[in-house]
């Protein structure tokens, strides 16, 4: 199996469950509150690691109790931590929550130190990349950061997977041209593609124009109505696997992290996206990012039936 390496954002979440998402002005006085791990970077390299992947992590966390026991947790999972960076001045990433009955849910995120993650920093991680094959990263930390780790990664012949969230702006040509593949979802693809996602076709319209600007494959997530994967060769759609939903939040993550962990075994661009669709609908049927993350042998088992 070829390494992964992760370089994204880690947080602290704290989630008020709620019957339903507060309007402006309003407040809900039943939620029920749950204190978790989070941040898209580290959801995707938890993920990762849980499904089988051997994961080095490059994130920033704060010089504080949450910073350290993050990394404990990181470590507990199997997850190289040796290129983690400490702030002295920025506390952990905050994450404040609010998730409905129906499993929607709204996020305000205090990124803290997560913004002290730098370009020299991934020059600093040379030996992380030296015998990775796998690069994986969101836009929770500095957009100079992402777009340097891209051009390392270029430069070494390791394939880029984005996944462009939280999306702010359009991505540079120049940088989706070096993306082995991109991973928006309906609101990210169209955001970077000016196409409007109301169905699947959409979907395949907004992957051509990704493709037409040199990003060598996309899939466009669809929540609970699949995903679509297209490259010069394929237009397939992937059905998601209905579930109850209770908690959509770092669904996508776990989704990124089994399909990159799938990747690196060799398997298919579709076999990689069948494998995180039933990783994802086993984490949207439990609360909070990384505690909802499943293990390989619960993904295995679905995979089997």
């Amino acid at each position: 199996m070829s390494k992964i390496v992760v370089a994204g954002s880690s947080n602290i979440d704290m989630t008020a469950y709620v019957k339903s998402l507060p309007r402006p002005g309003e407040t809900i006085g039943d939620g029920r509150f749950l204190q978790a791990n989070g941040g898209k970077g580290a959801n995707q390299a938890v993920s990762a690691a849980r499904l089988g992947g051997d994961v080095a992590f490059l994130t920033c966390v704060g010089e504080d109790m949450q910073g350290r026991m993050l990394r404990e947790v990181f470590a507990s999972d199997g997850i190289h931590t040796e290129f983690m960076k400490y702030s002295a001045t920025s506390p952990t990433g905050t994450a404040l929550i609010f998730v409905a009955d129906d499993g929607e849910n709204c996020i305000a995120v205090a990124p803290g130190a997560n913004q002290e993650l730098l370009p020299a920093d991934i020059d600093a991680a040379e030996s992380a990349f030296a015998d990775a094959s796998w690069l994986l990263m969101q836009l929770e930390i500095p957009l100079q950061t992402v777009y340097h780790a891209v051009d390392v990664a270029y430069e070494k012949g390791i394939k880029v997977v984005l996944n462009p969230a939280p999306i702010s702006d359009v991505i540079p040509s120049e940088v989706l041209r070096k993306l082995w593949l991109i991973t928006p979802n309906e609101t990210e693809a169209e955001k970077l593609t000016g196409i409007k996602i109301g169905s699947v076709n959409d979907a395949f319209k907004a992957s051509e124009f990704l493709l037409a600007q040199g990003v060598q494959n996309v899939i466009v997530t669809l929540g609970s109505a699949g995903s679509v994967i297209c490259n010069a060769a394929m237009r397939e759609f992937v059905p998601a696997r209905q579930v109850v939903a209770v908690d959509t939040v770092g669904a996508g993550d776990v989704y990124n992290g089994a399909l990159v962990t799938a990747l690196s075994e060799g398997k298919s661009l579709p076999e990689a996206a069948r494998f995180a669709t039933l990783a994802s609908s086993i984490a949207v049927t439990r609360p909070g990012a990384q505690t909802g993350v499943p293990h390989r042998p619960e993904v295995d088992a679905l995979l089997n039936q």
